[in-house]
């Protein structure tokens, strides 16, 4: 790591430029420790650049916010919701979606991609009211950002959703509880070979208790770490979500995978 870190300043200080000879020292005696391939590793995960989508019909704010970004992203933009679903031929890593368009709003631009996209979708929005907030959670928004905003805050929001999405990747693998397995990477399910459609949030908390086998979590616990303490819904949410996810297993197995403590919550039951 130490040489690592010679070799960066290397490259910060343009020695490639200024003095050739330094630079091909270095570079040989990498070589010679087996440095290269890790330096190249690491350099291609530096230069990662995630993608974003930013869907609004007013120029002037889709403008801003692509501004603010485009140092640090990748960015793509959308003035209406079915430019938007063009754009996500991009793959983009999180999707900033404005509710307020006309023909076809942000909700129903969420709820048709949502079964198929895993990126974050952030809401932004003029509604305030809690009813407003709860729609969107419901349609599949990861987070919702009233306008006026600050661009500092939404930055930071943004970061934090890829943080996470980083976070859930590196971890990415495949588990297999009898006749049942989950596939965390690509977000697939599967009984029997048969695969098995679950949205978003159903597949977050087959995740959620599937990776933590044995542990009790109570209805708030899983809300808060689904939909986020911010979330607008309540623990309701969650009954309903987990009666559509053992509903769908139901019809290809008969073993029940999540099962239910009473009076404590809910836990996985492999």
């Amino acid at each position: 790591m130490r040489m690592y870190k010679v070799y960066r300043k290397c490259l910060a200080a343009d020695i490639t430029h200024k003095n050739n000879s330094c630079m091909s020292l270095l570079e040989h005696f990498l070589e010679f420790i087996g440095y290269n391939g890790f330096i190249k590793c690491v350099e291609d995960r530096w230069m990662r650049r995630y993608t974003l989508l930013i869907v609004d019909d007013e120029p002037g704010i889709t403008d801003m916010i692509k501004s603010y970004f485009v140092a640090e992203y990748d960015v793509l933009t959308a003035y209406s919701g079915r430019e938007a679903l063009q754009k996500l031929t991009g793959k983009p890593d999180l999707i900033l979606l404005d509710i307020n368009m006309p023909e076809m709003d942000g909700l129903e631009v969420c709820k048709k991609i949502r079964q198929f996209v895993s990126s974050p979708i952030l809401f932004l929005t003029a509604r305030v009211e809690s009813v407003d907030k709860i729609i969107g959670f419901r349609a599949g928004a990861d987070d919702y950002i009233v306008k006026p905003f600050d661009l500092d805050e939404l930055g930071a929001r943004v970061a934090a959703h890829l943080r996470r999405e980083q976070r859930s990747m590196e971890n990415r693998t495949v588990r297999f509880f009898g006749e049942l397995a989950i596939d965390y990477g690509n977000r697939a399910v599967s009984v029997s070979g048969q695969p098995v459609s679950l949205t978003k949030r159903e597949f977050d908390i087959l995740e959620l208790l599937s990776m933590n086998a044995g542990q009790v979590f109570d209805r708030e616990r899983i809300y808060e770490a689904i939909w986020g303490i911010d979330g607008d819904g309540n623990s309701g949410t969650v009954m309903e979500h987990i009666r559509k996810i053992r509903a769908k297993l139901a019809g290809y197995t008969f073993h029940s995978y999540i099962e239910t403590v009473w009076g404590c919550g809910y836990k996985w039951n492999a």
